[in-house]
């Protein structure tokens, strides 16, 4: 069977990144082109979950870029490196003492989604250590361990990083990663099917148990009487249970005072929601995974626009993106902003100026870079125009002390107290800086607020 040359593989991924661009990563480069057997294109994938993600979700756009490639009417094929990862987990069969498979995978696991990008913060540092240590020691770290908080923080994130950890250090522990949806559904059909045996084989003689999004356990009896033994049974048996809901356990209502009991016996660790500097992180590693080549002042942009969610920021990346697709350009500064006052309307008070409104007034003003201004230089041009955009941030947006710290070179809150103080003291006795600084509040009280999403 003829070996596939090197220049088919670079041929292919230009062909991907030119016209699927939304589903192209880093790690594409490492996967490794074999041979062409029967009309069928095979290349290898060492990663178990990079190989399943791929099987699902990028055959057919694979397929597509090796026909435009050669020429031909090929077929595409993703191989492992052992047989068993190549086929999809099977279901457990009716006899209930067929053997589980070792990974039963209800939500697929996203080759994004590892510790290695996850970005800590203040507002996660606990629920990822934690995390990092129920993935080396199952059972024995933290057990319950239980993630809440709001929508977009992470929380999947860090169940589908810490149970990738778990298949790349120890291959043959059996996992079950489900929605909650999914587990009352497989509850209900077993219960019309008279095939409890099954459900109760499949979930509780599994090592590691995780579910997201637990808190619809809420008002389902049944469900709930049936996970409370599921989980007893793991527990006593010391096998590990992960657990996500959008709300503390004491707070899902209507959940039975046993399940919250049993919930908050373990680790309970909650999100919040990212703060400036956090969010640029996020950005810059995300723009890294995609494989964009992004500039400084275009993240630390968005981060300022957006302060929603994590998800919310991945979004606006990706507008970002598909503008400078379909303007062949490269990202920048004005595409970004084009891309992102393309979306609705900004949800400040009409004419409230956001930080990047005041960034751009005072560098137009001092004639000073941005990227000084965002710099960790001290020189008096700088450090002035610097400080009045600390003290404009912190009178005309909602941005808190830290974040406009790290706005700003990551300068804690107490530089940014300083720089507070400092233009309070010398507005009051140096005229000139008075009437410049009524000067910059008039222009952006006059300056439309942008569009944001």
């Amino acid at each position: 069977m003829p070996r596939l040359e090197s220049s088919f593989k670079s041929n292919l991924l230009d062909y991907l990144r030119r016209n699927h661009a939304d589903m192209c990563r880093h790690w594409f480069d490492e996967i490794e082109p074999l041979d062409i057997e029967g009309g069928v294109v095979r290349m290898l994938v060492r990663e178990p979950v990079q190989l399943r993600y791929l099987q699902r979700c990028c055959l057919r756009q694979f397929t597509e870029a090796a026909q435009q490639v050669s020429g031909r009417l090929l077929a595409f094929r993703f191989v492992g490196t052992e047989e068993e990862f190549v086929a999809a987990p099977q279901p457990v069969q009716s006899n209930g003492n067929d053997p589980l498979p070792r990974f039963d995978e209800q939500m697929l696991l996203s080759p994004d989604y590892t510790f290695d990008t996850f970005v800590v913060g203040p507002g996660n540092r606990l629920a990822h250590a934690a995390a990092v240590a129920v993935a080396d020691k199952p059972g024995r770290a933290y057990n319950p361990y239980f993630i809440h908080g709001g929508v977009g923080l992470g929380k999947t994130h860090l169940l589908q990083a810490i149970t990738q950890t778990i298949l790349r250090n120890a291959p043959t522990t059996r996992i079950c990663y489900l929605s909650c949806g999914s587990f009352t559904d497989a509850f209900h059909e077993s219960v019309k099917a008279g095939r409890m045996s099954d459900f109760r084989h499949r979930f509780r003689n599994v090592d590691i148990l995780v579910i997201d999004d637990i808190h619809f356990l809420s008002k389902r009896e049944q469900s709930q009487e049936e996970f409370f033994h599921t989980f007893n049974a793991l527990y006593q048996a010391g096998r590990q249970v992960v657990l996500s809901s959008d709300a503390a356990p004491s707070d899902i209502p209507d959940l039975e005072e046993r399940l919250t009991s049993r919930f908050n016996c373990g680790l309970v660790a909650r999100v919040d929601r990212p703060c400036f500097e956090t969010r640029v992180s996020i950005l810059k590693t995300k723009a890294k995974v995609l494989g964009l080549e992004v500039p400084e002042d275009v993240p630390a942009y968005i981060a300022a626009r957006i302060d929603s969610n994590i998800r919310e920021l991945e979004g606006a990346l990706t507008r970002v993106r598909g503008l400078a697709a379909a303007m062949d350009a490269p990202i920048s500064l004005e595409l970004a902003k084009a891309a992102i006052a393309a979306d609705a309307g900004d949800n400040r008070p009409a004419g409230q100026p956001n930080i990047q409104n005041i960034v751009e007034a005072v560098t137009r003003f001092y004639d000073v870079k941005l990227t000084d201004l965002l710099s960790k230089r001290r020189h008096k041009s700088i450090a002035l125009p610097r400080q009045i955009c600390m003290w404009l941030a912190r009178k005309h947006t909602r941005f808190s002390l830290e974040e406009i710290g790290g706005y700003f070179g990551g300068r804690d809150h107490t530089t940014v107290m300083h720089a507070i103080r400092t233009i309070d003291a010398r507005c009051r006795v140096d005229q000139r800086l008075s009437g410049d600084v009524e000067r910059l509040e008039s222009d952006l009280s006059r300056e439309p607020a942008p569009q944001a999403s």
